[in-house]
């Protein structure tokens, strides 16, 4: 593969695209930073080896203009936490404007295209820890066109000229995370409960470990239309995860727990809630996955394939990431 000058980003706005967007510029690179809205790139802007592009992916036009001259682009759109949307709504981002995205950079001469996914595509894990030869049973919109997604990745490797590769990464955590600093904030505060016995299992990746991961999925020859998982040194249950963060937060606290079946109730009448009042719902059905649902991923493929292998301790991801609210005045 040639040096690669030129990368075009997708979501740039959105949490881990702004870090990639800052860690490409980093290496020198031109970036092409693509996004409905383009606020979280005020800091950056005038960084002279940048252009902004506020547009919507669905957008043909403009995004065969974006992918102009690419060496690389890394999609990382998505239609992801709009609760009350048509599943509809998430197949027009997720799957129709994908296969426009696709077809452009072929035309373009892209070099690699990086396809992120999700685990979320496995939906419920019954065995662990899981592979990419586990099988995908998604059940939700967001997950199931994201697996109609990667189908569409790997159709376009074995058809045509494009180079792709899929990455799915598990619980990305890191500074300007909303939902990073959630957690941390209802800690920090001692709101924060367990729902049930808190023991599932959740596999964090620090933000700065996927940056890294993303550089080697778009420069290490590879095969073309590849999968792999990406994710942190180690799994870890909601319990100990929170016993962590409470360590490093230099909080002593030791939250209750609630029954499961309460707090299902709960999100699911908020959610009607909200949803007839066509607004975002703070809490859903869907956020009990991460309270109630187990997930633990193997990474020997990505070790073996990409070479790539997380390095941050969870407790030094989350220390760097409190210093930078603090710092920040979030927290």
């Amino acid at each position: 593969m040639r040096s690669l000058s030129r990368v075009v980003i997708t979501g740039a706005n959105g949490f881990i695209g702004r870090h990639l967007t800052a860690a490409q510029l980093a290496l020198g690179r031109q970036v092409v930073a693509v996004d409905q809205q383009v606020g979280n790139l005020d800091d950056i802007r005038h960084d002279p080896m940048l252009s902004i592009v506020e547009s919507d992916i669905r957008d043909k036009t403009a995004m065969s203009e974006a992918v102009n001259d690419a060496d690389i682009v890394f999609h990382l759109a998505a239609a992801h936490l709009e609760v009350a949307a048509a599943e509809s709504h998430y197949r027009a981002i997720n799957v129709d404007a994908l296969v426009s995205l696709l077809q452009v950079s072929e035309a373009a001469g892209v070099q690699r295209f990086v396809h992120c996914s999700t685990v979320g595509v496995y939906g419920r894990i019954d065995t662990l820890p899981a592979d990419e030869t586990s099988p995908c049973r998604p059940d939700i919109a967001y997950e199931i066109t994201k697996l109609d997604g990667e189908e569409l990745v790997r159709k376009t490797a074995d058809q045509g000229s494009l180079s792709t590769v899929i990455i799915r990464p598990s619980w990305v955590y890191g500074p300007g995370c909303p939902r990073t600093l959630k957690l941390l904030r209802s800690i920090a505060r001692k709101k924060f409960f367990f729902v049930g016995s808190a023991n599932n299992m959740r596999h964090p990746l620090y933000i700065g470990d996927l940056q890294q991961a993303f550089e080697r999925a778009a420069t290490h020859p590879i095969t073309t239309g590849n999968t792999f998982i990406i994710a942190g040194p180690e799994a870890i249950s909601v319990r100990e995860l929170v016993k962590v963060a409470s360590k490093v937060l230099g909080v002593e606290y030791n939250p209750i727990s609630v029954p499961e079946a309460f707090v299902a109730v709960g999100c699911a009448i908020v959610e009607r809630t909200f949803t007839a009042l066509k607004r975002q719902p703070p809490v859903s059905s869907r956020s009990m996955k991460f309270f109630t649902e187990s997930s633990a991923f193997s990474t020997t493929k990505a070790k073996k394939e990409l070479d790539f292998e997380a390095t941050t301790a969870l407790s030094d991801g989350l220390s760097s990431t409190i210093s930078t609210l603090r710092h920040e005045g979030l927290l």
